[in-house]
C-alpha cells in the first residue's frame, strides 16, 4: 500500500468513528423530545420505545446505503427513507421547542448533524472504492453497415455503393442461423 492509500483508509476510518459518535449523541439528544411528542397520544408502555420508530427505519436504511456503497451500487430508495425519517425527527423536535429561532435551530441540529455525518461517511466509502467503469459495448461494424444498407431503398443505390452492398452480403454470410427456429439473426432484427 502506498502512503496515499494508507492516508485515505485512515481518514475514512476516522470519519466512520466520528459519524458513529455524532449519530449516537444525536439519538440521545432528541430521545426525550421524541418521547414527549408521542406522550399525549400513545400508551405509557409504548412511549419509551417511540424514538425507535424514527431511528429504527433510519438505521436500517443507513446500513442498506453502506452495503450498497461497499458494492458500488446506488441506493436511491434507502436514501429517501433516511431523508424522510431525518425530516420527521427534525420536525418532531422543533415542534416541542419554544417558538424562537435559537431553540428551533438547537432542536433541529442533532438530526441534521447525524444526517450530514452519515452522508460524508458514505462519500468516504465511495472515494476509497471508486465505481467500476463498465466495459463499453461496441457494435459489430459489419452489422451496423448492413442495417444501414437495408434501410436505404434499393433504387437509390448507384455503382458507388457496390462495395457497401458486398459488405452487407458478407455480414449476412457471417451470421449463423438460430438454433432450430428457421430464422437468421438478421431476419429477426429486420
Amino acid at each position: 500500500m502506498t502512503l496515499l492509500q494508507t492516508g485515505s483508509l485512515f481518514t475514512a476510518a476516522l470519519v466512520a468513528v466520528i459519524a458513529a459518535v455524532v449519530s449516537i449523541l444525536s439519538g440521545l439528544a432528541i430521545y426525550d423530545a421524541l418521547r414527549h411528542s408521542a406522550a399525549p397520544h400513545t400508551p405509557r408502555e409504548v412511549v419509551v420505545w417511540w424514538p425507535l420508530l424514527i431511528y429504527g427505519p433510519w438505521t436500517v436504511a443507513s446500513l442498506s446505503i453502506l452495503r450498497s456503497a461497499l458494492h458500488r451500487r446506488r441506493a436511491l430508495h434507502s436514501w429517501s427513507i433516511v431523508l424522510l425519517f431525518s425530516t420527521l425527527a427534525t420536525l418532531l423536535c422543533v415542534a416541542q421547542t419554544p417558538r424562537t429561532i435559537a431553540a428551533a435551530a438547537a432542536s433541529a441540529l442533532p438530526a441534521v448533524a447525524a444526517l450530514a455525518c452519515f452522508q460524508q461517511l458514505v462519500r468516504q466509502i465511495t472515494l476509497t472504492r471508486p465505481p467500476r467503469q463498465p466495459a463499453p459495448r461496441h457494435r459489430n461494424r459489419v452489422r451496423s453497415v448492413a442495417a444501414q444498407l437495408r434501410r436505404t431503398p434499393a433504387a437509390g443505390r448507384s455503382q458507388d455503393s457496390a462495395p457497401a452492398a458486398s459488405a452487407s452480403a458478407d455480414g449476412r454470410a457471417a451470421r449463423s442461423p438460430s438454433h432450430g427456429h428457421g430464422h437468421s439473426r438478421g431476419q429477426r432484427l429486420g
